[in-house]
């Protein structure tokens, strides 16, 4: 089979190859018979290719212009490129910036809309607050109306007023007259100086009916040390014809206490400031008290209620003291350079005399129609109540007067001073008839008060250093150097009974010296 199988296969190869050069020998055959036809054919092209050849160059030449052309293009297509570029980034920019104005123009329509919504509710607000004003307006109208009809009736009050008052000063001038007049008998008769004594409580009837004069004795021990005020106790007095003691104080505070044993009897409130000084009536019924709130302040005794309330000043009161002979007239002095005289019964001022030095402390004289005054510039006054008249003036300190006494008699007047002493003057001739001093005794303050004793023998001040000096008038020498206190003593008050001597200090303490 093998055999058979390859004799079919080589007859194939010999039959493929006598085939292949069979068709090799047409192909010859062919190529000769065409061959006339060709070189006929090729002649005209030969005698075209040299203008093919022209062609050609020239289409060269055009084919490099036209990529010069092209590469020109390119370079400009790369520049529109990164312009167009750059203007689609700014076109990017131009469309964000118009996006946030959009925003914004958004944010902005929505406020003005807000913005309409609050003018419609201000204009309604408007709206309301003019027709309450229209209102308001007439309310006014109608008041002022009325506000002309009383200031028409006020005035028509206060020219009766006028009227009363002339009629009050013609009937007090009777009083005065009669008064004088009154005055002129006793001196005739003899009796001025018992009625004197027996006005301001020094006279005494014994159980037996027999007068007698109680002696100031000089005191050495503190009987008793009272705690009285918070903040300090810068005024105080006894009662007349009595022991009870009398005490002011920073707290806005009025006491009594009972100097014989030491306890409180009573406080008097009211007071809107600091109690810097204190009088009494000579009938133990009325206590008058100069305040920080300029206000003086009178208290009913018995009901412990504040009886009046005295305005007027314009600053604080610092001084204040009532008539040796009458209990209606009160005389006030304020840091608002003015000194006051008050009716006590009517409750207003009567008379103001202003003068260019303040006024630190204040006294009746006997007669109850002139007063002692001692300023702040060092000189002693002596006042006409009625005319506000200066009647006389005399240099007594050096520096400010802080204090004024009256003795019992009438006759002399103790003032004591910024500069450390404590001067005697007669009240006729206003000379001084004795000078009182001491090392180490120094005035602790503008109103740091000193008196002189019922029997008018000595003289007791307070110290700075806490001490208290008693000095005996007729010799002018130290007597006694009383020590107790722990801070500067402001005040000293002798009982007109004749013992006990009080004093107080900054811290509000209060000796009872026996």
């Amino acid at each position: 089979m093998a055999k058979a199988w390859k004799s079919q296969e080589e007859i194939a190869s010999e039959a493929i190859k006598h085939t292949l050069r069979a068709l090799r020998k047409r192909h010859l055959l062919e190529e000769a018979a065409h061959a006339p036809a060709v070189l006929a054919l090729s002649r005209p092209i030969v005698s075209q290719g040299s203008e093919w050849k022209e062609k050609e160059e020239n289409l060269q030449v055009e084919l490099q212009q036209c990529y010069k052309a092209q590469s020109r293009l390119s370079e400009q297509l790369v520049v529109e490129v990164a312009e167009s570029r750059a203007s689609k980034a700014l076109l990017q920019e131009k469309e964000n910036a118009l996006a946030d104005l959009q925003k914004e123009l958004t944010e902005l329509r929505d406020e003005c809309s807000q913005l309409k919504v609050d003018l419609e509710e201000k204009i309604k607000s408007l709206e309301v607050i003019v027709s309450e004003n229209s209102e308001l307006k007439a309310q006014l109208e109608q008041m002022t109306i009325k506000a002309n009809k009383a200031e028409a009736e006020n005035k028509m009050l206060i020219d009766r007023w006028m009227l009363e008052k002339m009629k009050d000063a013609e009937r007090l001038n009777e009083a005065n007259a009669l008064y004088e007049e009154m005055v002129e008998k006793l001196r005739a008769s003899g009796l001025e100086q018992l009625a004197r004594r027996q006005v301001d409580g020094i006279v005494r009837q014994s159980e037996e009916g027999a007068e007698f004069f109680l002696e100031s004795n000089i005191p050495s021990i503190c009987k008793y040390r009272l705690r009285a005020h918070e903040g300090g106790c810068a005024s105080m007095l006894f009662e007349y014809n009595s022991s009870k003691l009398i005490t002011g104080g920073q707290d806005r505070l009025v006491k009594m206490w009972d100097a014989n044993t030491g306890s409180l009897s009573s406080t008097l409130q009211g007071c809107l400031g600091s109690v810097l000084d204190l009088t009494i009536t000579h009938d133990n019924r009325s206590v008058i008290a100069a305040s920080s709130s300029n206000n003086l302040y009178v208290w009913d005794v018995n009901s412990g209620r504040v009886r009046h309330t005295l305005t007027g000043h314009t600053d604080k009161v610092c001084a204040v003291d009532v008539s040796k002979i009458s209990s209606r007239h009160v005389v006030s002095a304020a840091y608002d350079r003015t000194i006051k005289v008050w009716d006590l019964v009517k409750g207003y001022c009567t008379n103001t005399i202003i003068f260019h030095s303040n006024c630190n402390a204040l006294s009746f004289s006997m007669d109850g129609q002139t007063i002692f005054s001692g300023h702040v510039d060092g000189n002693l006054r002596l006042w006409d109540i009625q005319s506000g008249k200066l009647l006389s003036e005399v240099a007594a300190h050096s520096l400010a007067v802080t204090s004024l006494s009256l003795s019992r008699n009438g006759n002399v007047v103790l003032t004591s001073g910024r500069d450390n002493l404590h001067n005697l003057f007669d009240v006729r001739s206003l000379e001084v008839c004795g000078t009182l001093k001491a090392m180490g005794n120094r005035v602790a303050s503008n109103w740091s008060r000193s008196c002189i004793s019922p029997d008018d023998n000595h003289v007791a001040a307070g110290s700075a250093d806490g001490s208290v000096y008693i000095w005996s008038i007729s010799k002018g020498d130290i007597v006694s150097t009383l020590k107790e206190h722990t801070s500067s003593v402001l005040c000293c008050r002798w009982s007109g009974i004749g013992k006990p001597l009080a004093s107080a200090d900054k811290n509000g303490i209060v000796c009872v010296w026996t």
